[in-house]
């Protein structure tokens, strides 16, 4: 029998607009009547239409299906299946690993409030970072595009990072030296398999001091405002071994003020 594009449309259960995709792609082949111009569908359209739909449902791409539908032999098929499966497989890696940093974020905002202003010893894992501020006055990062980019492809396991220089830390003049930027840690490098570039620079692994602090929005960093750390670090004779570095953790609008609750590490050695 022959259908016209109604018709065959509601006895298969799916929309015109679908249907005339699928003539785009040479899934299906109505003939046209010189008569009245309609285009009508028969039996056989259905099975392939039907077949296109059940291998749609496999996640394979439509236009791998028309070519199955065309021409294909069973490796073709069994091999579009066996990419299909290899994809899902990487999408379901992928939530995977975006339900555990939920979690992981989930508990770090729980314990915010319980972690301001009081000096734990950690291990800080290495980070790649991308300056783009100084102080909080944004560089011009043309020619950088690309790596903004896949740093921001990749959120929300990259994240804004600061980097106070040691040299100011130790110095007396106040606000301090430090700089903005995209970073990422190593650990989820590994595991996105994220290709590096050169204008990232690298913060290696270290021991640290480390705390939270809240700071009203736009302000500059002072050394008054880590002071509670630096006296844990004399207290403990530690001495500071590099550059601090630390993220925005996030930002809330309490009563009318903007403030952000800031990790900070301050990577340390024993005094001897």
């Amino acid at each position: 029998m022959k259908y016209c594009i109604g018709e065959f449309s509601s006895l298969l259960g799916i929309t015109r607009d679908t249907l005339r995709l699928y003539e785009k792609h040479d899934i299906v082949k109505p003939v046209k009547d010189r008569h009245n111009s309609y285009r009508y569908f028969n039996d056989m359209d259905a099975r392939d239409l039907l077949m296109s739909r059940w291998y749609r449902s496999l996640k394979i791409p439509l236009q791998d299906v028309a070519g199955l539908i065309q021409n294909a032999s069973l490796d073709d098929i069994l091999n579009k299946m066996e990419h299909s499966k290899q994809e899902l497989e990487e999408e379901i890696r992928k939530s995977t690993m975006l339900l555990h940093k939920l979690d992981e974020l989930s508990r770090e905002v729980q314990s915010l409030e319980g972690r301001l202003y009081r000096c734990t010893l950690g291990d800080r894992p290495g980070l790649y970072r991308l300056k783009q501020t100084e102080k909080n006055n944004l560089l011009n990062t043309k020619g950088l595009e690309g790596t903004i980019n896949a740093l921001m492809e990749v959120l929300p396991y990259s994240f804004y990072c600061f980097r106070i220089e040691r040299e100011s830390i130790e110095s007396e003049e106040d606000p301090l030296d430090y700089s903005w930027g995209l970073s990422i840690s190593e650990d989820e490098v590994r595991q996105l398999g994220i290709a590096l570039d050169e204008h990232l620079e690298y913060i290696p692994p270290s021991r640290c001091v480390s705390s939270v602090i809240l700071s009203p929005q736009n302000e500059h960093f002072s050394k008054e405002a880590l002071r509670f750390m630096l006296n844990y670090i004399h207290e403990h004779c530690y001495t500071i071994s590099g550059a601090v570095s630390g993220r925005l953790m996030l930002t809330e609008n309490h009563e009318g003020t903007k403030r952000s609750f800031l990790e900070i590490h301050i990577p340390i050695e024993e005094s001897y």
